[in-house]
């Protein structure tokens, strides 16, 4: 068939397209969108109403506007547009903000918890609030106030720090919800937070949009005026190209926020930012005022305007900033800086300082505040103020529980010596996934170290089911097979592949899919840069697994769950060969057993003596011994049996008592049957005395 035949059957075929499929051709090309509930309709409308009614009585004066908060306790430094643009759009519009956070460390610091405060207040007073982490721009990092080129992190390392500080701001936005509740802001529906990640729009949108719509139109002119680009090329070691557009790049988060339903309108950054702020505004107007899809133009007024401001900068008691580049840091992850040391420091602050700490970095009201250092005025060395200060700032980080055990450890240890704390946290690590009986929430979650490491045969070479029971993430190899099968394990990876043909997770983006039992083999398909495993179970519970070599393993002298080699059993075997001058005494597993329980009751007796000793130390809860029936039957020997606790029993006397125990139990079975059945009786004789009665009346009128 020629080629002019070929274009004929085809402009045929488009010509005659039925009615039919034209419509299901044009459906398929649009976006899906979700319909509204008749509810959610309506609660938009209230509360559109209420804040209708709100910014009315700002604008009276019968209520305080929250800039006007944000003045008082010293929130604001620098304002990239207008005041009166700032106030009037905070009054008018529920307008979203953002703070973006790079993450070139393992933990947020200090530093960064001050810009998010402002944002915090945002959205406990019904604004949309968005913190987003920059797993795209820290690829090529934040030239601002830097002479030096950042160093190239591995792409292990990149990973591993979005990965925990995704899940550190999830922690903090929860305990922000509890500090809210605690000072009378009632969440309401309207209450709207996020938690982004830039790489989710990097990833998916084209360099050439980019390019197209946004580079074209900046000038280099005035970019090459700002400071940090002055004094990197004159007295540091020049800009490369990727540092020179990094500003665009953070205008580029900006727009994504601005042009789509999130409406935000405002940024929120450190001091340094104000140069990174300024540059997006510029973006943000030129993007707006060139778009070709007028359904997607906004017009040039007060309410699509981009504003911003910047928090002031903090230092410590020499005058230096905060921040890993000055190693200076004060973490966020109790694992990095104890919760007890971060306890310390605020202890430490000069009493000059409190009073302006206490406005930034709570959430008590400023009359309060004013009672708390007239307190503290009368007797300045018990610390009032300082006692509070460290005690929001750990329940706003690391929760009320932990807050409430570190303040009652450091005023027990200061009362007494000067004896440093040496765990991560004052109520205790813990190693595992916690029990059924517990709830698994973010506030015990602080406790489970999120970064482990693992020898390469079991990576490589055991099951997944294994993998989980080593990294504490399942009580058991078995309890981890019900886990999968229940998809309650999580691993990162690209979602929706199968395991012999998964891409290790995107880099900059923490994407999980659920664990499915795979061949050991398949194992390595989910590993980035070759040795960093992301595993998950519920909401906060992760582990980051990096495998090191077996040499490395064994030089460590460290030994995870299921070990081979390493089991209690084992262990206790080895002792008795010591203690027995190298000799095997051959035990049984029952024995070993018995004995290992015996160990345990002395264990459990010893800790209960030093709480009788030491009243002070609150007692632990007693649960009981997990005893298999085998072993509870064996304890129950005769009178004679007990007071010989060294007599050898044969394997004759031993059936025999456990035979006596077990027609012993089966006669106490057998009479609480009776009993039930007899009370059944009776209930069923009543039960046809009334039926009988009441036919009979029944039946004579009555």
């Amino acid at each position: 068939m020629s080629t002019r035949a070929l274009r004929s059957v085809s402009s045929s075929a488009r010509v005659t397209l039925c009615r039919t499929c034209l419509l299901r051709s044009i459906a398929a090309t649009r976006q899906h969108r979700r319909p509204l509930h008749l509810g959610t309709i309506e609660k938009r409308r209230l509360a559109q109403e209420s804040w209708d009614i709100k910014a009315e009585k700002i604008k009276d004066g019968q209520q305080q506007h929250l800039w006007d908060n944000f003045k008082e306790r010293g929130y604001i430094k620098d304002i990239a547009g207008t005041e009166d643009q700032i106030r009037e759009l905070m009054r008018c519009r529920r307008i979203g903000a953002y703070v973006g956070i790079d993450p070139t460390a393992a933990s947020l610091h200090l530093g960064h918890l001050l810009p998010l405060m402002p944002l915090f207040w945002m959205y406990i007073h019904g604004f949309r609030a968005i913190s987003v982490v920059g797993g795209a721009t820290a690829k090529i990092g934040d030239p601002t106030g830097r002479l030096e080129t950042r160093e190239e992190v591995p792409k292990s390392d990149r990973t591993m720090f979005v990965t925990k500080i995704h899940y550190q701001l999830k922690r903090i936005w929860q305990n922000v919800d509890r500090q809210a509740a605690r000072y009378g802001y009632e969440k309401e529906w309207s209450w709207n937070r996020e938690l982004a990640n830039n790489s989710a729009w990097y990833n998916s949108t084209p360099f050439l949009e980019v390019v197209n719509r946004l580079f074209k139109g900046m000038r280099v002119g005035p970019m090459l005026t700002r400071e940090t680009v002055k004094r990197k090329m004159s007295e540091g070691d020049g800009m490369s190209l990727a540092e020179f557009v990094y500003p665009m790049m953070q205008a580029w988060d900006w727009w994504e926020l601005f042009s789509g339903p999130k409406g935000v309108r405002m940024q929120i950054g450190g001091s340094d930012q104000y140069g990174n702020i300024i540059a997006g505004i510029d973006a943000i107007k030129l993007l707006r005022d060139t778009e070709r899809d007028p359904a997607k133009a906004l017009p040039d007024n007060l309410f699509n305007t981009p504003v911003g401001f910047t928090v002031p900068l903090l230092t410590d008691s020499a005058g230096n900033k905060f921040g890993k580049s000055a190693g200076n840091a004060m973490w966020l992850d109790p694992f990095m800086t104890h919760s007890f040391d971060l306890y310390g420091y605020f202890m430490r602050r000069p009493d000059d300082e409190v009073e302006k700490l206490l406005k930034l970095f709570t959430f008590i009201p400023l009359e309060q505040i004013n009672k708390i250092m007239e307190q503290h005025n009368l007797d300045p060395p018990k610390r009032h103020a300082h006692h509070t200060l460290a005690f929001e700032v750990l329940a706003l980080v690391h929760g009320i529980q932990e807050a409430e055990a570190t303040r009652a450890r450091h005023q027990q240890i200061f009362s007494k010596d000067t004896t440093s704390a040496t765990t991560p946290t004052s109520t205790g690590e813990i190693h595992s996934y916690p029990p059924r009986v517990i709830p698994p929430t973010s506030t015990l979650a602080v406790r489970f170290r999120p970064h482990i490491q693992l020898p390469e045969s079991l990576i490589m070479g055991d099951s997944i089911s294994r993998i989980l029971y080593a990294a504490g993430l399942a009580e058991s190899s078995s309890d981890a097979h019900r886990l999968i099968a229940h998809q309650g394990a999580y691993v990162g990876g690209a979602p929706g592949r199968n395991a012999h043909d998964n891409v290790e997770m995107r880099e900059g983006e923490v994407a999980f899919q659920s664990v499915k039992n795979w061949f050991p083999g398949d194992t390595k398909n989910f590993l980035i840069d070759e040795k960093l495993l992301v595993l998950r179970r519920g909401k906060h519970f992760v582990r980051i697994v990096e495998m090191i070599s077996d040499k490395e393993w064994v030089a460590s002298g460290r030994s995870y769950p299921g070990e081979a080699g390493k089991g209690r059993a084992r262990l206790l075997r080895q002792q008795l060969i010591a203690a027995n001058g190298g000799k095997n005494p051959n035990l049984t597993s029952t024995e070993l057993a018995r004995l290992a329980e015996k160990l345990d009751r002395m264990e459990r007796e010893g800790d209960a003596a030093l709480e009788d000793a030491d009243p002070s130390v609150p007692p632990k809860i007693k649960f009981p011994p997990t005893r298999t029936r085998a072993a509870q039957l064996l304890d129950q020997y005769s009178h004679a049996e007990k007071r010989r606790p060294h007599a050898e029993l044969t394997v004759q006397q031993k059936t025999e008592a456990i035979d006596k125990v077990i027609a012993k139990a089966q006669q106490v079975l057998d009479a609480k049957r009776k009993a039930r059945d007899d009370a059944l009786a009776k209930k069923g004789v009543r039960d046809d005395a009334s039926a009988k009665s009441g036919a009979a009346a029944g039946g004579s009128g009555l």
